[in-house]
């Protein structure tokens, strides 16, 4: 069942990644106009073009870029920026907090926190001004299941979570909802050939991960804001 209206806008982050070319496309099919930010050329090749797909070079941890996503997203008054999908994020791990520079924290707190912050943050007036919108952003299952030798990613997906929290409370009275999804590991090539000898039995599916989404976007959700949504594979199959 399509759960969106085709005349309104979302800017996903990430939208060119391993997980966000299934995003992409699961929201084109359901009738989404998307704005997606891209840095490297190389993954441009992850989504096919389509009438609905507006690509925009972007570094999302400069304000000018930011913003010039914010207003490809917002040019078409016909169908006006709706929701925000932010899956820029990175990892690190492998060496416990006295061996770890603080300049690990820094780099983990940026590409994991500080901009999807800075993508939401310039976001916000229009979906107030348009009276409310659907925000998503990619937590971890790590931020309530900590392993060792992660703490700096730990750290900043929590810090995402919390961040979810205090928007929903913050902009519920604009009818602006605010959702974070805690996947296990997400099963892409590049994870895969990251630990090819891995159990990916729980991994979660970029496919299941772009369907919740997508929920989380339409309006069947509507009383659902200031969740923390675990996504893992229930079936345990590749």
């Amino acid at each position: 069942m399509n759960e969106t209206s085709p005349a309104r806008t979302v800017i996903v982050t990430g939208g060119t990644g391993g997980l966000g070319a299934a995003v992409t496309r699961h929201l084109l099919d359901a009738g989404w106009r998307l704005v997606v930010p891209w840095y490297v050329e190389a993954e441009l090749d992850r989504v096919v073009p389509h009438p609905n797909l507006e690509t925009i070079r972007a570094d999302l941890s400069d304000e000018q870029d930011v913003e010039a996503v914010v207003e490809c997203a917002t040019k078409d008054e016909a169908r006006p920026l709706y929701g925000v999908v932010n899956l820029v994020g990175g990892f690190a791990a492998g060496r416990r907090v006295h061996e770890t520079p603080i300049e690990v924290l820094e780099a983990q707190l940026s590409i994991n926190l500080t901009i999807a912050y800075r993508v939401i943050q310039a976001a916000l007036p229009a979906l107030i001004r348009h009276g409310g919108g659907s925000v998503v952003c990619i937590g971890s299952a790590a931020a309530v299941r900590p392993f060792p030798g992660a703490a700096t990613y730990v750290a900043s997906k929590a810090a995402v979570s919390a961040l979810v929290q205090a928007l929903a409370v913050e902009y519920a009275g604009d009818n602006i909802r605010v959702n974070g999804l805690l996947p296990t590991m997400v099963d892409t090539p590049a994870n895969r050939d990251a630990m090819p000898e891995a159990d990916r039995s729980s991994w979660a599916r970029p496919t299941d991960i772009a369907e919740v989404i997508g929920f989380l976007l339409g309006d069947s959700s509507r009383a659902v804001s200031g969740a923390s949504i675990p996504v893992v594979n229930v079936a345990g199959s590749d």
